[in-house]
């Protein structure tokens, strides 16, 4: 049976979420190569990297690329 874009978004994915001097928050799935963004706020940054995943792992089921887990 052929994973779906559900069960990609429920993995437990680490994510680094990393404070820079500006006081922008970068944020990033390391996993998943160029899966990032960065935000003004913590919660922005987090919320951001949600919609990234969710792009990012569309994308990678669409193309047929190998997604890790």
């Amino acid at each position: 049976m052929p994973k779906n874009l559900a069960y990609y978004l429920a993995l437990p994915y680490v994510i680094e979420l990393i404070p820079d001097e500006d006081g922008y928050w970068f944020a990033r799935i390391p996993l998943l190569e160029g899966c990032m963004t960065n935000a003004e706020s913590r919660e922005e940054a987090l919320i951001m990297l949600d919609d990234a995943k969710r792009l990012w792992l569309e994308t990678a089921l669409e193309v047929g690329a190998a997604i890790p887990e």
